[in-house]
């Protein structure tokens, strides 16, 4: 491990916003009776204030989540991430500005609720996460989420997906068709659009949503409630090998991303 990371862990320690719970103690009973966190229902008590409470789960490192809490200080704001280097970022950023009602948590969004208690959540993120074109149940909207999901989230409250992939944003329009999950703002092109929208949509972004505005992919937006009271299901109108075959090629960090390879492999483009 680069003595770099090492330096942002040892400070990690020092962050009081940045709660970093033991996997091991969650998972003493299995993967499928996880054991509660103590701060589960007592999260505006950690604020030291009542205030809705926004998550933003696959924070990375937290622009989006301080961005947030700074231009909407009436909410509590937490960020959700497993990569401790990256929530080093926004961590540090919370404590060198006094951010207040900002706080992160380093877990698995798998064992999300064991942190969250019925109702205690106000509002979902999904910001630029990873589509997952080869396992639905690795995507953050499909069913198995949603019911994570539901276990927490206020009535009424809202998920919100933020996204240049048009393959998770079909895919989520059709979970909510098969649900019958109201979606209350949806758009193909966010910035074609702002001015439909709330501002702090188009004004706060993120590393990733700029690479790949960048790279001419347009931002994708819809928002939908959970209030639904049976299982939730898989859709069975969406194909995921057509999305994923018109999803467009992208790059990180000047290197085509795995999937990007896959395509160019399939359709023989790659050397």
């Amino acid at each position: 491990m680069g003595h770099d990371k090492l330096r942002k862990f040892a400070e990690n320690e020092t962050f009081s916003c940045l709660l970093q719970p033991s996997a091991g103690e969650l998972l003493k009973d299995g993967y499928f009776a996880l054991r509660d966190h103590a701060v589960k229902g007592r999260w505006n008590e950690r604020f030291g204030r009542e205030a809705p409470i926004v998550l933003e789960l696959g924070c990375g490192k937290g622009e989006y989540t301080t961005a947030l809490a700074e231009s909407r200080p009436e909410c509590n704001y937490i960020g959700v991430d497993i990569k401790g280097a990256r929530l080093w970022k926004g961590a540090k950023y919370a404590t060198l500005n006094n951010l207040s009602n900002v706080a992160f948590l380093r877990t698995r969004i798998e064992f999300i609720t064991a942190f969250f208690a019925p109702g205690e959540v106000s509002e979902i993120w999904l910001t630029f996460s990873d589509p997952q074109p080869r396992s639905e149940n690795s995507r953050l909207t499909s069913p198995l989420f949603l019911e994570r999901y539901r276990s927490f989230l206020a009535p009424g409250g809202l998920i919100k997906l933020k996204t240049d992939s048009q393959f998770l944003y079909r895919y989520t329009q059709a979970v909510c068709r098969a649900n019958g999950l109201g979606v209350k703002e949806s758009t193909e092109d966010l910035y074609s659009e702002s001015g439909r929208f709330d501002p702090c949509l188009s004004q706060v972004r993120t590393f990733y949503e700029e690479m790949f505005r960048s790279q001419g992919y347009p931002i994708r937006y819809m928002s939908f409630t959970l209030d639904s009271a049976g299982p939730f299901v898989s859709p069975s109108d969406f194909d995921p090998l057509y999305w994923r075959s018109v999803e467009g090629y992208r790059t990180l960090f000047g290197r085509d991303t795995a999937e990007t390879r896959r395509q160019k492999l399939a359709s023989g483009e790659s050397e």
